[in-house]
């Protein structure tokens, strides 16, 4: 039986003190202290892991102001903050052993935009995608891009002041900050415009004005003697920029851009923006060699691009082993006879068309000449300017960036030394160094970046849970450091210095260290701010972080490794954050998206497992040998137990009851599986935790009628109209919400299948009928595999399917029902699943032993077979393939020519977002069946319904799944003509039946209307 689990962090008492008194001075945002919220950000997209003592999500200015003046008071003089916005850091600069204060959840507004100046004032939570989102409608963007764009924050990107692709035209953050809004704290607010007026004399905004000023001043020569001309120039404190001497004008906007949250809190910014280019084009040029693509890439500088960007070839296997490859393999393809060793894409963007025409085109004849005369390891070239196929290749090379951690074994490309930045002449050389420091320790590692810049990732393969490869990875810090002043550049590029600020004494020198220490003092004299992050307050004893400080390899390493190999889909999560993509239409993750809550993300789920598995091996107890022995057999006194510990769930802390609450939220649409870069996959790993976690807990009711509902439902579909006479009943219902927790059930339909299909030509045989079929005959057989709630809740579609495949010239047979176990899965009934799922697997692998196809009309539940059924039974599995209907019917339609258009009007396809995820070309090729048969299919971009199954009718999530809901399926319904809306997975038909009154069709019932 599972053990009873203990929060293994005391709260400081004078940390929960200041937050009772802050919530009763008036703080009107969120204040989390569990266990859970606090893991959710003790890590980053970093190596390093850090537990807070408190989490505070502020909605206002004041709240922040609040947050610094409260602390201000002597009895709070160890409370220490740190701010954080979508945790993409990849050196831990928003981590730390204080109060995490999260601006993301509620300042992520836009206050003005302004389209005459070209300008935006915003929040610094917003997500950098939804501030251009906002902008876009204006002809405007931001130009500064990142690989992280979907999920991190503006104020993330302040605190780095980050840059990514395009930086050689479009600079750095800093570059575009016209005014920004700092809180210091004791709670004193600056506008560096000076909009506000002079900060209030004596405050700390007061002092950081002027002793800033002073500090860039006096200490010229200094400054210019020490900061290389880069153009991915030094982040914090940027001492070199904040004062130009020319005209004597002082800008302390540059100071706190990039200061990583040590100087003060960040809470609104005012920004420039960059008209949207309206010519672009993008050209992948392909090299036998990476090298040939580094020293090449000068000469694509020159050439006056917008951006020059290399990935290697580890890079581009990673993607083509991934779900986004799909999308841009016909925009890379291979050059035939060659191995593509490198590839730099090149872009040109601007106002004027013809400037870009001719600079494309001048390009093009330098790399025919240097492809007739062999030149430069230039082995081919494509040439795109489809705006949606530069998104598409975008997308491939951000993705990139997280694929390198999905490689197989131990040892993980890491980011510690990976934004390294050189004089672009320099890199080739640069690189060739770095790469025999690498090979001399025998790493493998990916490399890619902005060659334009002298900026490349560079990313050794290390085991963080190997104390000695965790040592290796300080040691090789140390010496790229020593490589990067040997050619003449900085040890942190682009993604600022965070745990690796105990270099910055050696790079700025002892006198230079000291005025940045002044400044911090003045801004932060007491070391409230991300305390040992750049540097310390002069005249402090406190100490900077170091590269050395405790890892997520340093917890994980106290879980057996048979335990970490078991649960991989948990532990090989890197953190790089995918999952907070804020875009409603993205699959992955719905309940994170309606709760901006870090826990209900597959990061925070994979956390919590980690940490749980970490607790239950502290204990003493083997995960797997609690797996393997629990009983199922609820006798009556493991009952009692289970009653008594259900009870005193409500009086005793157990970690396990947080874990639960995480994983309860998730809707297990599998979307993680294939969208994450990792593959993170929450519903195998959150079935198994449900599994041992109501080994100790009573399950709720409402998880045993969910469970085996498909043996219920031939039961009830024997009286279809009795059950649903009773289901409406208002009293019914009641007692149904109160005593099971669920809700809206649907009703059966009537008439039945059964019935529906006697007046058709449909056979119904069973498997001794099917095996007297002549085997010439089988191949004009398609056997429709049911599942239960298309069979018994939507059987028109099923009729329809039946109907369609007569008109295809085949003879449909519906194979006896048999139960598929995907809802008994998701709840963690794993020995039922696995005795179901056997029963059935034999039943369709001695079908499939006949050479006739096996389809199904639900895409979820034919995926069920591919994935869980693989997944519990392995071997046992048996041989067979049930098809989805457009996998079968594809075939039927290649090689033959389309048929004129029959209707004109448009169909919508609302795709399940598990079928996406997990078949990417499947709305694809939806589009090229109606196509064939006369009709016009545009794909609808949403993410996930909200139903999810069984999700949607339990009580307790009746509010998320309609927030899910009205994320994207609602407002695209809303313009479209809904009798011509196609959904391909019975529950998200039955979410819209349930909130539009409406009742959609499956497509296959649009093709069938086609060919009627």
């Amino acid at each position: 039986m599972l053990p009873r689990l203990h929060s293994q962090t005391d709260i400081n008492p004078a940390v929960l003190l200041y937050l009772k008194q802050l919530e009763v001075e008036g703080f009107t945002g969120d204040i989390e202290t569990q266990y859970s919220s606090r893991l959710a950000v003790a890590t980053d997209n970093s190596v390093y892991q850090k537990l807070p003592q408190a989490v505070v999500h502020p909605k206002t200015t004041a709240d922040v102001q609040l947050i610094g003046k409260l602390a201000n008071q002597e009895k709070f003089a160890s409370i220490a903050f740190s701010p954080r916005g979508g945790g993409t850091g990849t050196n831990g600069q928003s981590l730390t052993s204080g109060i995490v204060v999260d601006l993301s959840r509620h300042m992520n507004q836009v206050v003005e935009i302004n389209e005459q100046e070209g300008w935006v004032r915003v929040q610094t939570g917003i997500v950098k995608d939804a501030l251009n989102d906002a902008v876009r409608p204006f002809g405007f963007f931001f130009s500064p891009d990142l690989s992280t764009s979907n999920r991190a924050t503006l104020g993330g990107m302040v605190n780095t002041d980050a840059s990514g692709q395009g930086s050689l035209k479009y600079g750095k953050t800093s570059d575009h900050v016209l005014s920004l809004q700092a809180v210091f704290a004791d709670g004193s607010l600056l506008e560096s415009d000076g909009s506000l007026g002079e900060p209030e004399a004596d405050s700390f905004a007061s002092h950081a004005l002027q002793v800033t000023e002073q500090v860039c001043k006096q200490n010229r020569a200094l400054i210019d003697e020490k900061f290389p001309p880069l153009n991915r120039f030094l982040t914090g404190y940027d001492l070199n920029n904040a004062y130009d001497p020319a005209t004597d004008q002082f800008d302390v906007t540059r100071i706190l851009c990039g200061a990583e949250g040590s100087l003060a809190f960040i809470t609104e910014v005012t920004l420039n923006l960059t008209p949207i280019p309206k010519a672009r084009t993008l050209i992948n040029v392909k090299y036998n060699s990476f090298d040939a693509a580094l020293r090449n890439a000068p000469f694509m500088v020159g050439a006056n691009a917008l951006s020059v960007e290399t990935v290697d070839s580890r890079v581009l296997n990673l993607a083509k082993q991934d779900i986004v490859w799909h999308t841009v393999s016909d925009l890379i393809s291979d050059v035939p006879g060659k191995e593509m060793q490198g590839i730099n894409m090149v872009e040109y963007a601007g106002q004027d068309e013809d400037d870009v025409t001719q600079a494309v085109a001048a390009l093009i004849k330098s790399l025919d000449e240097k492809l007739n005369t062999e030149q430069d390891g230039i082995i081919g070239y494509q040439v795109t300017s489809d705006v949606a196929s530069l998104g598409r290749i975008y997308n491939m090379r951000k993705k990139a960036v997280g694929l390198l951690g999905a490689v197989k074994g131990s040892a993980k490309p890491i980011a510690f030394a990976e934004d390294t930045c050189v004089p672009p002449e320099n890199l080739a050389d640069f690189i060739a160094e770095f790469r025999d420091l690498l090979d001399g320790h025998g790493l493998n590692y990916g490399m890619f970046g902005h060659v334009d810049a002298g900026v490349l990732h560079v990313r050794p393969a290390l085991d963080m849970c190997d104390p000695e490869q965790e040592s290796l990875m300080h040691q090789i810090s140390d010496e790229v450091v020593k490589l990067v002043a040997k050619y003449g550049g900085l040890m942190w590029g682009e993604h600022g210095k965070g745990f690796r600020s105990e270099y910055g004494p050696d790079f700025f020198g002892e006198q230079l260290f000291n005025e940045l220490r002044r400044i911090k003092a003045a801004c932060d004299p007491l070391n409230k701010m991300n305390p040992g992050k750049i540097c310390t307050p002069l005249e402090s004893t406190d100490e900077l972080v170091k590269v050395s400080d405790a890892k997520r390899g340093t917890f994980d390493r106290q879980i057996p490794i048979e335990v970490r190999d078991s649960f991989a889909q948990a532990m090989e999560c890197n953190g790089n954050g995918l999952c907070f993509n804020y875009d409603t239409a993205s699959p992955m993750c719905p309940s994170m998206k309606v709760t901006a809550d870090r826990r209900h993300s597959p990061k925070g789920r994979a956390g919590l497992v980690r940490e749980w598995l970490r607790q239950l091996s502290e204990q003493g107890f083997d995960v797997l040998e609690l797996e393997s022995n629990i009983n199922h057999s609820n006798s009556a006194k493991g009952l009692i137990e289970k009653w008594r510990n259900t009870f005193n769930k409500r009086h005793e802390y157990d970690f396990s009851h947080e874990v639960y609450d995480a994983m309860n939220g998730c809707l297990a649409c599998k979307a993680c599986a294939s969208q994450c870069p990792i593959k993170v996959d929450v519903p195998s790993f959150r079935a198994r935790f449900l599994n041992l976690y109501y080994s100790r807990y009573q399950r709720p009711a409402k998880d045993y009628l969910v469970a085996n509902i498909e043996t219920l439902l031939p039961y009830m579909a024997t009286f279809p109209k009795v059950v649903n006479f009773g289901l409406n009943q208002r009293l019914v219902q009641t007692l149904t919400e109160k005593t099971v927790g669920y809700i809206d059930a649907p009703l059966l339909s009537v008439p039945t299948l059964k019935q529906r299909l006697k007046s058709q030509p449909v056979s119904q045989f069973n498997l001794e009928q099917l095996q007297a079929i002549p085997a010439e005959q089988r191949s004009d057989y398609v056997c429709i595999v049911q599942d239960p709630f298309t069979s018994f809740y939507d059987a028109e579609v099923v009729e329809d399917f039946a109907k369609l495949i007569l008109k295809l010239g085949k003879k449909p047979v519906l194979l006896p029902f048999k139960p598929n176990g995907k809802a008994a899965h998701i709840k963690g009934f794993l020995r039922q699943f696995a005795k179901g799922a056997k029963s059935t697997a034999d039943f369709l692998a001695q079908v499939a032993q006949l050479n006739m196809p096996l389809v199904g009309v639900d895409p979820a539940l034919v995926l069920c077979y591919r994935d869980e059924y693989v997944e519990i039974l392995g071997q046992e599995r048996g041989v067979f393939d049930v098809l989805t209907a457009h996998e079968w019917i594809m075939p039927l339609v290649q090689d033959k020519g389309d048929l004129e258009t029959v209707d004109e009007a448009q169909w919508y396809l609302f795709a399940h977002c598990t079928e996406k995820t997990k078949m990417p070309n499947a709305e694809k090729e939806w589009g090229t069946i109606f196509q064939h048969f006369g009709g016009r299919l545009t794909t609808v971009p949403v993410g996930c319904c909200g139903m999810a199954g069984t999700f949607g009718h339990e009580s307790d999530k009746l509010q998320m799944s309609k927030d899910i809901y009205g994320l994207s399926w609602q407002p695209n319904l809303d313009q479209l003509p809904k009798e011509r809306c196609l959904v391909t997975g019975y529950s998200c038909r039955s979410q819209v039946k349930r909130f539009e009154n409406v009742k959609v069709k499956h497509p296959v019932q649009a093709l069938l209307q086609l060919l009627n």
